[in-house]
């Protein structure tokens, strides 16, 4: 369904409840299924949550997760080693083209039995569940931080847990720390020295209940909104000044467009501050690829020239995400250069109106580009691709004075 954006003032005010943290939503699902006292509060809503829930409670041996790529790589360490349990595990058209071959090598190293159905080193994967006995590995970190999480996860419930050995630059540090984070608040025992990460067999954790906190990725677009506007005050609730989310990065990056924040007990305020002085943006994002469509949105939406680089991981997302960015955001008007691991927008904001963005089955192209109405009215196409991770954005875009149509 094609939405029609706008805004009439440019002046954005309101108070909202972002869905709780896919990425700390989806590591607790599966520490859930491994250790079912653990109790989960404020879990992400997402089309992937959902898609974790669906296939840890089903008993099919046929599962599915469509869009969701988290699922897809956490859910093959899962049924890696339920002994007894055969699976295909399958997914979108997409999903069937995302490598998933450096996991699937990993766990054989370890002892799993996994076949490809079709093409080699892509899903759909037939899964034998069997007992995982031994408990070295090693991989390459600079690809996808998510493989090693997979792992991580799975560690704790092998019966001589694990040791993972990472080859290469790691990506995605602060994603691979949630991890860490979650595992020990837990009781688990894990060392996360260099390059190597050791966990010990865990045969029950502290029972608990943990309150998932909001989504700084989701949290990311409300950033743009405040930077893009005339005038703005937005307070989002229920994040956490010690927050494990990786995004959270955003706070600092935002200063240098025009977004002043703060948390407040665990209110996340954001106000809109003049810029006296813009200055080009440079950023490596090897650490949060997932905001690098918000910020280059935002830059070409303040005229602010901006280099991004660390996004290699992008290109493996649910479209190649540097080749969408560069054609949409022509389309709008910005003169933007894309390697394989970087972006360039050069200066200049010569807004083209009325413009179609198309979404490529991507949510972050839809989420990102939709504050960009502020300044120029829009259509976005095939809305409902939000839900992979944000289903009541359009509601949520409604109180800030938006006009959807």
């Amino acid at each position: 369904m094609k939405l029609h954006l706008s805004h009439p003032s440019s002046i954005c005010e309101g108070e909202l409840q972002i869905t709780g943290s896919k990425s700390e939503t989806n590591r607790l699902l599966l520490l859930q299924a491994l250790y079912p006292e653990i109790v989960i509060k404020n879990g992400s809503e997402s089309d992937d949550s959902v898609a974790m829930r669906k296939a840890l409670t089903s008993d099919s041996n046929l599962i599915d997760v469509h869009h969701a790529g988290t699922a897809m790589r956490f859910l093959t360490a899962y049924f890696a080693f339920q002994k007894g349990r055969n699976v295909v595990l399958t997914g979108s058209k997409r999903m069937q083209e995302r490598p998933i071959k450096i996991l699937v090598e990993a766990l054989r190293s370890l002892g799993a039995k996994i076949e490809y159905q079709n093409l080699e080193g892509f899903p759909p994967l037939i899964i034998h569940g069997t007992d995982l006995h031994k408990n070295k590995v090693t991989l390459p970190a600079q690809v996808s931080s998510q493989y090693i999480t997979a792992l991580m996860l799975i560690a704790p419930r092998l019966e001589n847990g694990l040791s993972i050995t990472l080859e290469g630059k790691i990506t995605s540090m602060p994603y691979l720390k949630m991890t860490q984070s979650l595992l020990e608040s837990h009781g688990i025992e894990i060392s996360f020295e260099g390059q190597i990460i050791e966990i010990s067999p865990t045969q029950r954790v502290v029972s608990t209940a943990h309150s998932v906190e909001s989504d700084w990725s989701s949290a990311s677009y409300f950033f743009s909104i405040v930077a893009l506007a005339k005038k703005a005050k937005i307070e989002l609730q229920s994040f956490k000044p010690d927050s494990i989310q990786g995004d959270a990065g955003l706070m600092k990056i935002y200063e240098n467009l025009g977004v002043v924040s703060r948390i407040h007990g665990a209110t996340l305020v954001l106000e809109k501050k003049t810029i006296q002085h813009t200055v080009p943006i440079e950023l490596d994002l090897t650490s949060m690829p997932d905001i690098a469509q918000t910020i280059a949105v935002s830059c070409f939406g303040l005229g602010i020239p901006c280099t991004l680089f660390g996004l290699h991981t992008l290109k493996i997302k649910e479209t190649d995400r540097l080749v969408a960015l560069k054609e949409e955001l022509s389309k709008v008007g910005a003169k933007i250069e894309v390697t394989e691991n970087s972006l360039h927008l050069s200066s200049g904001s010569n807004f083209i109106e009325g413009m179609s963005i198309s979404t490529y089955n991507d949510h972050r192209m839809a989420l990102a580009f939709a504050p960009l109405a502020i300044k120029t009215p829009l259509i976005i196409e095939d809305s409902g691709v939000v839900s992979k991770s944000y289903p009541t954005y359009w509601e949520d875009l409604k109180t800030l004075q938006f006009e959807i149509h």
